[in-house]
């Protein structure tokens, strides 16, 4: 056994969760280092068993309530105390509108108030271009311009059609 492997066991040994193998034992007869760790150590776990723990003065618990109160009292006579509660109040209520007024995506009450159930009916609904029903919406919508295209005008044989 090294020393390192002794001083890793010697806190367990000495407190007594561990017996001392008989390795520890050996090392002790042969390393003097050691053996004054294992021999201090000894001598503190002896104190430590010695030492009593001092009572308290029974004014004690009275005291430390009396300084807690003070301090809260401290806390509360601070000027921005009477700010704090209500402050939470307006910022959850503004955080609230903020949402609300995203979620709403810009619509005025206005515009759908004034808008007559026929002229919402006569709205076009125009898709995205790329589906077949914006497609055909784009088709329709150009069909003059794209009816002018020569070059559009295959014929059977994969070349295109002059007039």
């Amino acid at each position: 056994m090294n020393c390192t492997d002794f001083r890793e066991q010697l806190p367990d040994v000495a407190s007594g969760a561990m017996e001392a193998p008989p390795e520890v034992e050996e090392h002790l007869a042969n390393c003097s280092d050691c053996a004054g760790a294992w021999k201090a150590l000894q001598q503190t776990m002896a104190l430590l068993d010695e030492w009593q723990t001092p009572e308290p003065s029974p004014f004690f618990d009275v005291r430390i309530q009396a300084l807690l109160r003070e301090e809260r009292e401290k806390r509360s006579a601070n000027w921005f105390a009477w700010l704090r509660k209500p402050a939470f109040g307006i910022a959850a209520t503004l955080v609230l509108a903020a949402g609300v007024g995203l979620f709403e995506g810009g619509r005025t009450p206005t515009e759908t108030a004034t808008k007559q159930p026929a002229e919402i009916q006569q709205q076009k609904v125009v898709a995205k271009t790329g589906t077949a029903v914006g497609d055909l919406q784009y088709l329709d919508k150009h069909m003059d311009l794209l009816q002018g295209f020569d070059a559009l005008d295959v014929a059977d044989d994969d070349t295109p059609q002059s007039n």
